[in-house]
């Protein structure tokens, strides 16, 4: 099955395995007959779609996901998240460290996580947040993943850019306030709700105004303010017990 997009891309690599089906997005020139690919559609509405094409029941607004049993390393902490794995969904360290000083300031328990190679970055914006180095999760190597699953599913609220982490809060029903930049939220968004705040300020209705695998921040991502990002977490609601977040499964 072709999840990787729809173009020559992924169709040749896959057609070489000489699968005995291969379900993909219509591509006339490879002679695969599926489905019309649309541009303007939500990932997650994308594949379930494809899925459904193919007679394989998907349901897009099945979102959640259990936590693991093993504790949080940090209860009810707000989870500021800078990595991404392209600079242009990257929002500026001093400004991630400028959130985290105003939440510690507050009262509130700041962790910063990291993936593999992120370890400067994290440590950077702890040092701005005035957080310990054991404040940092991951950065080395990638946190294991129950681990970053129990942190995420008891904390208060995630502060990320538009990366894995951001969906991880969507699976465990943790509030979440997302950064956008060069893709639209409509495109790669957390559902619609009070749960999650996506940030975006593009120029005009175009859905894809800049490159996601930009070198630099993207121009829209740097429009968001410390103020509107504290603002966001400000207006989220609070935690409440929820059956999806509890320990039921490894």
């Amino acid at each position: 099955m072709d999840l990787h997009g729809n173009g020559p891309a992924s169709h040749r690599p896959l057609s070489r395995l000489r699968p005995a089906r291969l379900l993909a997005y219509a591509h006339p020139p490879a002679r695969i007959a599926g489905p019309a690919w649309r541009e303007d559609e939500h990932e997650r509405v994308r594949w379930c779609r494809l899925l459904s094409w193919y007679g394989i029941p998907a349901d897009p607004h099945d979102l959640r996901i259990p936590a693991p049993e093993r504790p949080s390393p940090a209860p009810g902490a707000v989870v500021l998240h800078p990595g991404a794995d392209a600079a242009a969904r990257r929002w500026p360290a001093a400004r991630f460290g400028a959130v985290g000083a105003a939440l510690r300031a507050a009262g509130h328990r700041v962790v910063v996580t990291a993936g593999a190679g992120e370890a400067a970055l994290a440590h950077d914006v702890a040092r701005r947040a005035g957080l310990p180095g054991d404040a940092v999760l991951g950065g080395d190597t990638d946190p294991p993943f129950t681990a970053l699953a129990a942190l995420v599913a008891r904390a208060r609220a995630v502060v990320v850019g538009d990366t894995g982490l951001a969906h991880l809060a969507t699976a465990l029903g943790t509030p979440s306030v997302v950064l956008f930049g060069p893709v639209a939220p409509h495109l790669w968004g957390p559902p619609p709700g009070a749960l999650h705040r996506a940030l975006w300020h593009p120029d005009d209705d175009s859905v894809r105004p800049g490159d996601a695998h930009g070198a630099a921040p993207d121009e829209r991502l740097l429009r968001i303010t410390v103020t509107e990002v504290l603002q966001a977490l400000h207006r989220l609601p609070e935690p409440s017990p929820r059956p999806w977040a509890t320990a039921v499964g490894p």
